[in-house]
């Protein structure tokens, strides 16, 4: 079982614009990406995410998409998706451990998908938690927006792949 920041970033280091959208990244996404997504979700026993990708994901699918056990990392009420979504806040570095455990067990020997976003990712990179960065880079500059890791994190490259338009790293996390 591995945790795994898997996401896609701009060229310049970011996940989402100042509003949280993420159009920029559908419009540049193709074919190899997906399939390699529908490959990673293969070995994902459990996600966990902030409340802003919650949200994204929420205004932008008629149905809640996964049928993973999902926590969402809050502290506000915010409405059921449907699907086995769970709304947790961490309010220290022990609280968060326990969650993390909690989810480790959730996801029964398979990964943990971090899904976004890059506060929680630094967090779980400080902690020791974090094993793994996977980064599609796409096309394209946004100039600002949320970054894709709020804090230090050493990292070692893995591994380095095209798919299609997309610049894939794989990181382990020190």
């Amino acid at each position: 079982m591995k945790t795994v920041y898997n996401t896609a970033t701009s060229l310049d280091g970011y996940i989402a614009t100042d509003d949280h959208s993420l159009e920029w990244l559908f419009a540049a996404e193709g074919d190899a990406a997906l399939e390699e997504h529908a490959e990673f979700m293969k070995g994902v026993g459990a996600m966990v995410m902030g409340a802003s990708t919650y949200e994204w994901t929420l205004r932008h699918e008629s149905s809640w998409p996964y049928d993973l056990p999902t926590w969402v990392l809050t502290h506000r009420e915010l409405p059921q998706a449907g699907g086995d979504v769970r709304l947790a806040a961490a309010d220290s570095d022990q609280a968060l451990r326990d969650l993390h455990r909690e989810i480790a067990r959730a996801a029964g020997g398979r990964d943990v998908w971090l899904v976004g976003g890059g506060g929680i990712a630094a967090d779980l990179a400080r902690l020791g938690l974090l094993d793994e960065v996977v980064v599609s880079i796409a096309p394209v500059t946004l100039g600002s927006g949320k970054p894709l890791l709020a804090g230090r994190a050493d990292l070692r490259v893995q591994d380095v792949h095209r798919s299609g338009d997309f610049a894939c790293i794989r990181y382990a996390v020190l």
